[in-house]
């Protein structure tokens, strides 16, 4: 049995994304054909972070720099195997939102957990914040959009034009961590 342990991580931290294993291999992904999301075969191995290394090692550095929250899963030699992040800054109109930033499980320990305690203490940290909803930005594979609805979250009720952008092919997701909005999980 796998004992892990979750923490909140530090700048010094960070280098250790360095050793996790981003890589994917996705059958299946939501793409939009003729005005309709549906899942094609897309039959594609990702071997690399997606959007770089430098580009989710950066964004966990700033994530902790801009006093928002990053928490790792470690095994029991201390090797990085899960990290998550939420950004402190909210936005929305109706709902105040704050963004899952990132979310990875390094390959070989997927599916056995980590993924729904880490997003589960991110959770904790949002409703300490106030938040209202965490917004999170999905990959377009099946089994990332998957996770996300297995563990209560739906499609955003607030669309951000500006992370929408970033990658129409996301799915915009949310989730209720404060009774009363949405009929909230907590």
């Amino acid at each position: 049995m796998l004992n892990v342990n979750y923490r909140a991580l530090t700048l010094d931290d960070c280098e250790q994304i360095k050793d996790m294993d981003p890589s994917q291999y996705i059958n299946r992904a939501w793409r939009e054909v003729d005005g309709k999301r549906q899942l094609v075969v897309i039959n594609y191995q990702d071997n690399d972070w997606p959007s770089g290394y430098d580009y989710h090692f950066n964004s966990l550095r700033e994530t902790i720099l801009q006093d928002g929250y990053a928490v790792g899963a470690f095994d029991e030699r201390n090797r990085l195997i899960g990290f998550a992040t939420l950004n402190h800054e909210f936005f929305g109109v109706k709902y105040n939102y704050v963004l899952l930033d990132q979310l990875f499980i390094t390959l070989e320990h997927r599916n056995k957990g980590i993924g729904t305690r880490l997003f589960s203490i991110i959770s904790d940290k949002a409703l300490e914040w106030k938040a209202d909803k965490i917004y999170i930005c999905a990959g377009s594979a099946e089994e990332t959009v998957a996770f996300y609805f297995a563990i209560g979250c739906i499609e955003a009720k607030e669309i951000n034009k500006k992370l929408y952008d970033n990658d129409p092919r996301d799915f915009q997701l949310e989730y209720s961590i404060r009774r009363g909005v949405h009929g909230g999980q907590l």
